[in-house]
Order: C-alpha cells, then sequence, then structure tokens
C-alpha cells in the first residue's frame, strides 16, 4: 500500500470514498502510540475502508511559553510511519489551509470541564483543541475518529462535544501505549535527557502504585464478602495471612471500595520520593477523577475513574493517566 499525500482539503474531497473512513488526528512526530492508533482504525475500517490520518500542529491550543515552535515537524518520517501502520492517506494542511481568515472568532468552548487539571494548567488549551478538532472533522468527514487514552481528558472533552453538538462520527479511545520502561509514549519523551528520564518514570510508576494498592483493596474486599459472619470472616483472613484486615474484618467489608484516598496516597508516596531526585519532578497535580466530567471522586464512589497525573522534569511537562474501576459487584 502507499499512502498518499493530500495537502488540501480539495484534494481529500475528491477522493473516491471507500467503505468506512476512520480518521486519526495527530501533531506529527508520529511514534508507535501513533502507530498503534493507524493499525487499530485499519482494523475496524477493514480492507474495504478507508484510513485517513491528519498531520497538523495546531498553534490555537499552545498557550504563551509552550512549544510551539520547538515542536517536532518531522513529516518525511511521519509519512513513512503512517504507510506502514496501514494509513491509505495523510492529510498534511497548512496554517492557512485550515485558518483561511486568521485566527477563527468563532470557537468551540470547552465549558467547566475544561477549566479543570488540564485546563487549569493551561488555560485555553482545550477551547483551541475542540475548536481545530471540530474542522477536522468537517474536513475529514469521517465515520469514526480514534484518540489515544492517554490525552484522557482530551478523550472526554471530544465525546461531550460530538454528543452535545450532535456530530455524526464515532469517537474511539485506544489504550495508552508504553515503552518497555513503563513511560507513555510521547513526542515530548524526545526532550529528556537519559537523567531526567529516569525522574520522570515516576508518573508511571506512581499510577501502578495506586492500581496495585487499588486492586489490593478490591482483593481484599471480594474475599471478606465470601463469609457472612464477622468473627467467621476474621478468622479466614488470619488463616491466609492478612493478619491486619482480620483485626477488623467488618470494617474492611464495610470501607469504600477500593479505598480512593489509599490510591492517592500510594501513588503520592511515589511522586513526593521523585521530587528529591537529580533533576527533581516537579508536579501539577495527581488527581482520581471522574471521567464523565474530570471532578474529583468522593470515597464512596462506584464506577469508572481516572487516576490522572501531570508533571515538569526540567521544561519538559508530562502527563500519564490510568483507568481504574471502583466499586466490585457485592
Amino acid at each position: 500500500m502507499t499512502t498518499t499525500l493530500l495537502r488540501t482539503a480539495d484534494e481529500l474531497h475528491a477522493r473516491a470514498r471507500r467503505g468506512r473512513r476512520a480518521v486519526v488526528m495527530t501533531m506529527g512526530a508520529l511514534h508507535e502510540g501513533h502507530a498503534t492508533l493507524i493499525r487499530t482504525a485499519r482494523g475496524i475500517a477493514g480492507p474495504d475502508g478507508e484510513v485517513v490520518v491528519t498531520v497538523f500542529v495546531n498553534p490555537l491550543q499552545f498557550g504563551a511559553g509552550e512549544d510551539l515552535d520547538r515542536y517536532p515537524r518531522t513529516l518525511d518520517a511521519d509519512l513513512k510511519i503512517a504507510e506502514a501502520a496501514g494509513a491509505d492517506a495523510v492529510f498534511a494542511p497548512s496554517v492557512e489551509q485550515v485558518y483561511p481568515g486568521g485566527e477563527p472568532q468563532v470557537r468551540v468552548t470547552a465549558g467547566p470541564m475544561g477549566g479543570r487539571l488540564e485546563g487549569a494548567a493551561r488555560p485555553g488549551h482545550f477551547d483551541g483543541m475542540l475548536t481545530v478538532v471540530a474542522k477536522l472533522l468537517h474536513l475529514t468527514r469521517p465515520d469514526l475518529a480514534l484518540y489515544g487514552q492517554k490525552d484522557a481528558q482530551q478523550l472526554a472533552l471530544i465525546r461531550r462535544m460530538v454528543r452535545d453538538l450532535n456530530f455524526g462520527v464515532e469517537i474511539v479511545g485506544v489504550p495508552t501505549v508504553r515503552e518497555d520502561d513503563g513511560l507513555a509514549l510521547s513526542s515530548r519523551n524526545r526532550y529528556l535527557s537519559a537523567q531526567a528520564r529516569r525522574t520522570a518514570l515516576a508518573l508511571s510508576q506512581a499510577l501502578f502504585a495506586g492500581a496495585d494498592r487499588h486492586a489490593a483493596q478490591e482483593a481484599l474486599r471480594a474475599r471478606a464478602r465470601e463469609v457472612p459472619a464477622t468473627r467467621a470472616r476474621a478468622e479466614a483472613l488470619s488463616a491466609i495471612g492478612e493478619s491486619r484486615a482480620a483485626a477488623d474484618a467488618h470494617a474492611v467489608a464495610q470501607a469504600s471500595p477500593g479505598g480512593p484516598a489509599a490510591v492517592r496516597a500510594a501513588a503520592r508516596l511515589v511522586l513526593d520520593e521523585a521530587a528529591r531526585l537529580d533533576p527533581p519532578l516537579d508536579l501539577d497535580y495527581l488527581a482520581l477523577v471522574d471521567p464523565s466530567d474530570f471532578t474529583d471522586i468522593a470515597d464512596d464512589f462506584t464506577g469508572e475513574a481516572v487516576l490522572a497525573v501531570a508533571a515538569r522534569v526540567g521544561t519538559t511537562r508530562l502527563i500519564d493517566n490510568i483507568p481504574l474501576t471502583f466499586g466490585a459487584a457485592s
């Protein structure tokens, strides 16, 4: 398969549509995370469908002092990666093609969710992101569009926009792709020195620590539910070595499912240790949130949640997250 490079919307619209069109939106500097999105799109679209990858560095979503000018632009390499992953076309428009009248006066507003976490750290970022996503959805006219779970708040906002504004497109989230050491793949990883990268690993390690604490607590609760009587429950837990839990098995059984506070604490411990490294990890936020609106979850929360973190290592800002489910069935 040869991937076609398209520069204008007219060129894209002139293509004969065949099957379902799946779009993967990127800002270029493609890596294995993007390739996974493209391969997933290829699998969903099937051999009779079409996969279009957009490459566009959107100036609207870069704030003052952010890295718009130094953001990597590697179109030749991007084309090779897109082709190897199964893309039919790469749509790489100019700024003038996307914003023909200059910066748009009418924009999509992200609403309350857009002011939380990433939105609080980067004011206006999500308005710019949603505006360009809306434009690219109109320009590419896909049946479905795929986005990575690594940018969980972005994915949630795109889903909300599509639902609230009646876009006729299916949004597909794809799990985060990680390097062998656990670091989430990002175009910004290339800015990290070897020593800074060691510090940056604390982001994923913190998330895994929180997930491990959550899994252990959920397993303990499940074991506690297997025995109906408080005394018998304590004896059963003690017999398998859960001496601390056996001391108050009734409290374990009644505790909030999975213990959100304990999950946050386990993750925070790792991040606090990384703050003492050289270079140090400078934490922006650690949050355990409801993915429907990105508000903090309460201790009695049940359902899907996202444990999210953002931090700087030197001048490089990184984000990561992991999904968790609170409240196993009773």
